[in-house]
């Protein structure tokens, strides 16, 4: 990174981190999100602004490790069972919507007047989405983990996987002088990736875990979080050696660390380093947009812009109804993922060098991708003030600060409510938090202070005083969010109990394992009386009905307790029956449950 002249690399520094530090808040403050603010903040001090920083592609390709961080964090939270039930979106949404889009671009180009192999390397670069911009508006709507945010986070690996071809058909495209001085066998360069995969997975398995272990028991943060950039920053350099993406190096790192008893830590110990370096990135390319360029062939660019975008996003709104999602889903998969992306202007600086494409070409398709990318912040925050997406309000709702209580709970729908009864009788303070605003309003008249949060956050956790509570209740329906809050409640608050809503017998083992305390299936003990009403309608006394049904239940906890992992959890107290299960409030039930 450097100033024009001679100017030290420390002005530079700070003149980056001011330009963030200014641009940023003011951009969300408007409502136009962060994203947009780095965009803005680094065209302004790039060549085609104030001029006060000028190599806009050195500093994109370091902070490109701000995506590596990122995807290594979304590596921690899917476990490789996960990941394989995804193998399907990954490879089929994923390829489905390549091809499609990689066709119908290749002829927008061709529409232009280009051939076709310039045609073809345009459009393939604008297939590759920007990795960046959608996990980070998918991170700040919180939908990552949402099976639409799934999704989308299965095309993008799937797009990862693209580079490497994509860069073979490059060569393959090139003038035959030129092939021959960059002539390396696709044999060769399929074995180095997959030798390179191979080592990061042996180690993965067999290494990582057992170096965390000894430098816990050294006792060394700063170590641990040396640690954990090793792991990221090697790992993405493996792949980048093999030929392959640094983000899908890191990606598989968090997955082979995903099960680690230290995944908390090092997930805390990254994210600083992600975020900053994220926003680098978007100074970066706020910096690379070359206004010179655009002015000089605006109707070319400002068509491409238009053309290339409003074609994506049809092709991927026919893949997502094909595919059988929801009009909206495929609306908003369809503006967020509409722009080309950083893999790019790899893409396109190999082609350049292969005289593939000439170097007008690449700047004004390099403008192009910048604006698209530029754009897609301004279109999601305007379809999302005045499309046809309703989201719910989020007025007259906060979010809890320094809460003290005794008893937490997570989720206050009818489950929430009815569980809230025992603890007031019992003269218990409650803190209780819920992530719908509708179910949060419709408390607030019969004396319940709800608050704004989701339970998965660590941060959420402190506030709402999970620290000092002595009972967590996890009462939510969202068997996969219920499983998260328990490993990250029992990581930060290890010494609160934890009485937990399980969704079926699997889950409860499943909850059971992630060390919750008691665990209380849904449907279990309501199932239970209906059984015992109808031995009394057969005949029998109430006795004898308590009898068989006390039997039933005993025999239930039995084979529960030898279930989970030949019984190594016999001893813990656990609830094995359950209230009735009923869906939280719609939003025209005004009135909370009896």
């Amino acid at each position: 990174m450097a100033i024009d002249g001679s100017g030290s690399q420390l002005v530079g520094i700070v003149t980056l981190l001011g330009a963030a530090v200014l641009g940023v808040p003011l951009f969300k403050r408007i409502g136009l999100g962060s994203v947009l603010g780095y965009l803005a903040a680094g065209l302004a001090i790039g060549p085609s602004g104030l001029g006060l920083m000028s190599d806009a592609q050195t500093i994109i390709h370091i902070a490109e490790l701000g995506v590596v961080m990122f995807l290594f964090i979304i590596g921690l939270e899917m476990k490789p069972s996960h990941l394989w039930s995804l193998r399907g979106q990954i490879f089929g949404l994923g390829s489905m919507q390549v091809v499609l889009s990689s066709l119908l671009l290749t002829f927008v180009g061709m529409s232009f007047g280009y051939s076709w192999q310039v045609s073809f390397i345009s459009g393939a670069g604008f297939v590759l989405t920007s990795t960046a911009i959608v996990m980070q508006v998918l991170s700040e709507r919180g939908d990552i983990q949402t099976p639409k945010g799934q999704r989308i986070v299965s095309i993008l690996l799937f797009e990862d996987l693209l580079i490497v071809p994509l860069l073979a058909i490059v060569a393959f495209l090139a003038p035959g002088e030129i092939t021959q001085d960059h002539d390396v066998s696709l044999w060769e360069k399929a074995g180095l990736a997959t030798l390179s995969l191979a080592a990061l997975i042996c180690a993965g398995i067999w290494l990582l875990n057992p170096l965390f272990r000894v430098l816990a028991k050294a006792k060394a943060r700063e170590v641990m979080t040396a640690a954990a950039l090793l792991v990221v920053l090697g790992s993405a350099l493996l792949m980048e050696l093999g030929g392959l993406s640094m983000a899908m190096g890191a990606f598989l790192a968090g997955v082979l660390l995903s099960e680690s008893t230290f995944r908390h830590q090092l997930e805390a110990d990254i994210e600083p380093f992600r975020g900053l370096l994220l926003g680098l990135f978007f100074l970066g390319v706020g910096m690379a947009l070359n206004l010179d360029v655009v002015a000089h062939n605006w109707q070319l660019v400002i068509a491409g812009v238009l053309a290339l975008m409003s074609t994506k996003a049809l092709c991927i709104y026919c893949v997502a109804r094909l595919a059988k999602s929801s009009h909206a889903e495929a609306t908003d998969r369809a503006i967020l993922m509409a722009q080309g992306g950083e893999f790019a202007f790899v893409l396109f600086t190999e082609a350049l060098k292969l005289n593939v494409i000439t170097s007008e070409i690449n700047a004004s398709i390099t403008a192009i991708v910048v604006l698209s990318m530029a754009f897609t912040p301004m279109v999601v925050v305007l379809y999302k003030r005045f499309g046809g997406q309703q989201t719910a309000s989020l007025d007259g709702v906060e979010e809890p600060r320094d809460v003290q209580a005794t008893v937490l709970i997570i989720g206050f729908g009818r489950v929430g409510q009815i569980a809230s009864q025992g603890p007031l009788a019992k003269g218990a303070k409650l803190s209780i938090i819920d992530s719908d605003p509708d179910v949060i309003r419709a408390a607030e008249p019969y004396g319940f202070k709800v608050f704004y949060g989701d339970g998965a956050r660590a941060d959420i956790l402190h506030a709402a005083g999970a620290r000092q509570a002595s009972v967590i209740l996890v009462c939510i329906d969202d068997k996969n969010a219920v499983t998260r809050i328990v490993e990250t409640a029992h990581h930060e608050c290890p010494n609160t109990k934890l009485v937990v809503r399980a969704f079926d017998r699997e889950h409860a083992l499943a909850l059971v394992k992630h060390d919750a305390n008691f665990v209380v299936r849904e449907t279990f003990e309501s199932s239970l009386q209906m059984a015992k009403q109808a031995v009394i309608l057969l005949g029998s006394e109430e006795q004898e009905a308590e009898e068989l049904i006390a039997e039933v239940r005993n025999r239930d906890a039995e084979r529960f307790a030898l279930e989970t992992t030949g019984g190594l959890f016999a001893g813990r107290a656990l609830v094995l029956g359950n209230i009735e299960y009923i869906p939280p409030p719609r939003h025209d039930e005004g009135k909370a449950a009896d």
